[in-house]
């Protein structure tokens, strides 16, 4: 059987468990996919830039950063959602760090992974939500890695990142949460580059037919806590919580309201200035 190759790019978190599982178990094979997928730990700006360029056919974004570079490039599609619930973001500092309160996090310096990715973003979305200045002062770390060297370094004061992926680092007394911030739309989508939908567009169909068998698995499978538990170094505790607060999407209807919400969103927070874009110019009905 000849197999189409498929390159999904997606954060090393464990929000993507159900990509290695369709790897391991042949799920994708079966479907007449060769799936590679690679973890890049940069996120969301770092997957924008790789698909945009065709270095991946896929990846899986977080809705804001997606939609705001969709809006500047065109040169993806978004085709699904990924994860319907809101990603909850933890706001730190380093554990000996003088802010003990949000308010404090006024004024200071914000370490992101790159401009436009969520840490960035979410970062304005935040100072926006708490009626704060929306001109903020960022520090460009690359990665999780990074953020932790910049916050011991004191090269930055503040970090965005999922909080249940920084939970180990908040547990070992290394960074401490001052505040979450949900977002207002969901978490994950999932982009195509546009030249891979013009060939590949069937391809792209059964890939995600796979993920939504995968995903309705997991969500059922009684040992999935103790497996992300195991996996990905976090307490059982931990992932009975966010078990229970994540959905992943198992359909292919558009969520026309949640990107309504985001355009209008990152428009009044001039993050993105183009005004003529439309849903039926970001969404790409792959299930028609």
């Amino acid at each position: 059987m000849s197999l189409t190759s498929i390159r999904v790019a997606g954060v090393p978190e464990h929000f993507n468990l159900p990509w290695h599982l369709g790897v391991e178990s042949g799920a994708f094979v079966e479907a007449g996919v060769d799936l590679v997928y690679q973890d890049f730990p940069g996120g969301t700006g770092a997957m924008t830039r790789a698909l945009a360029e065709g270095d991946v056919d896929m990846a899986v974004l977080l809705t804001e950063g997606a939609i705001a570079d969709l809006a500047k490039r065109q040169q993806t599609r978004l085709v699904k959602t990924y994860v319907q619930s809101p990603l909850i973001w933890g706001i730190h500092v380093a554990a000996n760090s003088s802010i003990e309160s949000i308010d404090e996090i006024n004024g200071k310096r914000f370490a992101i992974s790159r401009f436009g990715s969520g840490s960035h973003l979410m970062a304005i979305v935040d100072a926006a939500e708490r009626g704060w200045p929306s001109e903020l002062a960022f520090e460009v770390v690359k990665n999780l890695d990074g953020a932790r060297a910049a916050l011991k370094g004191g090269q930055a004061d503040v970090f965005m990142w999922e909080q249940f992926t920084t939970q180990p680092i908040v547990d070992a007394g290394e960074f401490r949460r001052v505040g979450v911030r949900k977002t207002l739309w969901p978490a994950f989508v999932i982009a195509v580059n546009e030249s891979v939908l013009k060939t590949n567009s069937l391809a792209v169909k059964k890939v995600l037919d796979a993920i939504n068998q995968i995903c309705v698995a997991l969500m059922q499978d009684p040992k999935a806590i103790a497996t992300i538990s195991d996996r990905y170094k976090l307490r059982r505790q931990q992932v009975e919580q966010w078990f229970s607060l994540t959905k992943w999407s198992t359909d292919f209807e558009c969520p026309d309201e949640s990107i309504a919400r985001a355009l209008e969103y990152l428009r009044r927070l001039q993050i993105i200035d183009n005004d003529e874009i439309t849903i039926d110019d970001i969404w790409y009905p792959l299930a028609d």
